[in-house]
């Protein structure tokens, strides 16, 4: 993620470097000048990542190759909206930066404005006023997405709004860019990505995102193998694709609650039939297993997502970690390798429990891989071995060989893998993560 970041971002600083000496500013004095130009890179920057962020909330299953996974997509499209804010915060400073600029060096040789008169200078009023506007609400908007006790049913709902507040942003950019980058990269490229950003936020006031994908079913089974965990059972119509071993999607069980994504944890039989494991972890879910019952109808969108069996290195030893609710995708590994027993990879299969006697995976995951002799089950109950560590598992495998380690589980426990992993393997290290987040 962070390198595609880096190369946009970079590619958006290139058009505007090479279209800096057909630009008019060095008429004034030097200070009037850099801030001028400071004004037109952080607004580039700005809208650009705003482009990019409403881009990839349209779900673009053509990039979950390139970017590793719609997980990945959605984490760039959140930072990419991060930094958006940044970018827009420090543009309205420098904005704001001539009262301070005349203080210290005077008025001097300022730029003056571009006076087209008529139309195009009405528009550039209405520009100014509707991108301060957008800029305030969509600074509240970076705030609340990264308050994590802000409710998501809430964040949710009011994260409808960014398509309006981005074409109010697209309008202020297109109106106030100079005339004469239009004629140079920096407006192509500016042209290019408002055209996309519109579309995309087109496509999510129509409600069109992830149409194509979704599909009506049943809910067939409920039931609870344990007190905070729903097992929801699903028979989807004839327009469902299949899965693979791994991937997620959305599903929705009421119209005002909309969608949430959940790992799939049942292999593909042919049967249009998918399982979901969920587990109690906010509001929602907490209340899930009665606000639904056998008989309601759902809706599924997907499949989603690149953590799957097939993208496996052969040449490497297999190390699978799983912690807690993580199970679930390879739960529906070992049901898949169950078919084809001989095609199963010779892996090692941690999975972290807080209490290995009333898990509810524990039975299933002995019996499954029962079943598939090349694959080693290791229970890690921390409530009597203590938390799993990388220097655990580093004991437990030789660091000189070369291992793929897929991982499924809490963001800090698989930050708390990598880093000690990384130490103990170096450069014969990969590590795939499930990274998957709405905010």
């Amino acid at each position: 993620m962070i390198p595609a970041l880096s190369a946009f971002i970079g590619l958006i600083v290139l058009a505007w470097g090479v279209g800096v000496p057909a630009l008019d500013s060095a008429a004034g004095a030097l200070p009037w000048a850099v801030r001028e130009q400071a004004l037109y890179l952080s607004g580039l920057l700005a809208i650009g990542l705003m482009s990019l962020a409403m881009v990839l909330a349209t779900r673009p299953a053509w990039l979950e190759r390139p970017l590793g996974g719609l997980d990945r997509i959605f984490r760039m499209h959140k930072w990419a909206g991060i930094l958006a804010g940044v970018f827009a915060a420090l543009h309205w400073l420098i904005e704001l930066s001539d009262d301070l600029i005349k203080s210290i060096f005077g008025r001097g040789e300022r730029p003056h404005g571009e006076e087209s008169g008529g139309l195009l200078d009405n528009l550039r009023e209405a520009g100014e006023e509707l991108g301060e506007f957008a800029i305030y609400l969509m600074l509240a908007m970076v705030v609340l997405s990264l308050l994590k006790r802000f409710p998501y049913k809430f964040w949710r709902h009011l994260h409808r709004a960014m398509p309006v507040l981005y074409l109010m942003l697209a309008f202020h950019a297109a109106v106030l860019a100079p005339v004469e980058y239009w004629t140079q990269p920096a407006g192509a490229l500016l042209a290019l990505l408002l055209a996309a950003g519109t579309v995309a936020a087109a496509l999510s006031l129509g409600g069109r995102i992830g149409r194509e994908r979704r599909v009506h079913g049943v809910v067939t089974a409920l039931s609870s193998p344990a007190p905070d965990i729903t097992e929801v059972t699903c028979r989807l119509d004839g327009e469902w694709r299949g899965h693979r071993a791994g991937q997620f999607a959305f599903v929705g069980f009421e119209r005002f609650e909309g969608a949430h994504p959940f790992t799939i944890a049942s292999a593909d039989r042919g049967d249009r039939s998918v399982r979901f494991q969920i587990k109690a972890l906010g509001d929602y879910t907490r209340q899930l297993s009665n606000r639904i019952a056998v008989g309601q109808a759902v809706t599924v969108e997907g499949p989603y997502g690149r953590f799957v069996l097939g993208r496996h290195d052969r040449q490497a030893r297999q190390i699978w970690v799983a912690g807690g609710i993580g199970i679930t995708p390879f739960l529906a590994w070992l049901e898949a390798l169950h078919a084809h027993p001989d095609e199963a990879p010779a892996a090692d299969l941690h999975y972290s429990t807080r209490d290995r006697a009333h898990d509810p995976f524990v039975a299933r995951l002995e019996t499954l891989c029962a079943g598939l002799p090349s694959v080693t089950l290791h229970i890690h109950d921390s409530s009597t071995d203590g938390l799993l560590t990388a220097e655990r598992l580093s004991a437990l495998h030789d660091a000189r060989q070369r291992a793929e380690v897929w991982f499924c589980g809490p963001r800090g426990f698989a930050e708390q893998l990598r880093a000690g992993l990384a130490r103990a393997w170096g450069r014969r290290l990969r590590f795939h993560q499930e990274a998957f987040e709405l905010r």
